[in-house]
C-alpha cells in the first residue's frame, strides 16, 4: 500500500471541506494546520444568518461579469481563509500552515493558479500563519511563504487580483 503524502493528504482534506460552500462561482475550502493538528477549517459562504448565493439562485460579481480578483465588496460570502481564521485562535495560527483548494463551481474543476486574494493575503499575515499551500492538480501543489508577502507587498504596486 502507497501511503498518501502528508501535503496531498492536508489538501486533500480542504477539498473535502469546499464542499460545503456555497457559491455559484468559484469554492475555496481552506484548513489551518499546526504541529501536525488541524486547528480550523472554513469554506466560503455568506455570513451566518444571511442567505447565500446558493439560496438565491445567482452570483452578483458573476451577473456583472466582474474578474476574477476585483470588487469584492459585491460578493455576498466570506472566504474560505477568513472563516478558516476567524474559527482559530491567534495562538493556534501562529507558525500554521494553511491549506487551500479552490473548484470551479461550473467546471467542477480545480482552479489554476490559485492563491488567496489580497484582502486575505492581509488576514494570513496578521493571524501569523508561516506557509500557505495551494493545490494546482492532484499531486501538485505551490507553496507560499508568508514572509514573502510582507517584504514583496504588491499592493505598494496596485496590483488587482489574485
Amino acid at each position: 500500500m502507497t501511503r498518501r503524502d502528508k501535503i496531498n493528504y492536508y489538501l486533500d482534506i480542504a477539498q473535502a471541506v469546499l464542499e460545503r460552500g456555497t457559491c455559484l462561482r468559484r469554492n475555496y475550502g481552506a484548513i489551518i494546520v499546526n504541529n501536525d493538528e488541524i486547528v480550523s477549517t472554513g469554506y466560503v459562504g455568506a455570513p451566518r444568518g444571511r442567505e447565500n448565493c446558493s439560496d438565491l439562485g445567482y452570483c452578483t460579481r458573476e451577473k456583472l461579469n466582474i474578474p476574477r480578483g476585483e470588487r469584492y465588496e459585491l460578493c455576498r460570502s466570506v472566504h474560505a481563509e477568513a472563516n478558516a481564521i476567524i474559527s482559530a485562535s491567534r495562538n493556534q495560527m501562529i507558525g500554521a500552515t494553511l491549506y487551500l483548494v479552490g473548484v470551479n463551481y461550473a467546471t467542477k474543476e480545480l482552479i489554476p493558479d490559485a492563491a488567496p486574494c489580497s484582502m486575505c493575503k492581509r488576514m494570513i499575515i496578521n493571524a501569523g500563519i508561516g506557509t500557505v499551500i495551494v493545490r494546482n492538480t492532484k499531486e501538485e501543489y505551490t507553496t507560499y511563504n508568508v514572509e514573502n508577502w510582507i517584504s514583496e507587498d504588491e499592493s505598494l504596486e496596485g496590483k488587482l487580483g489574485y
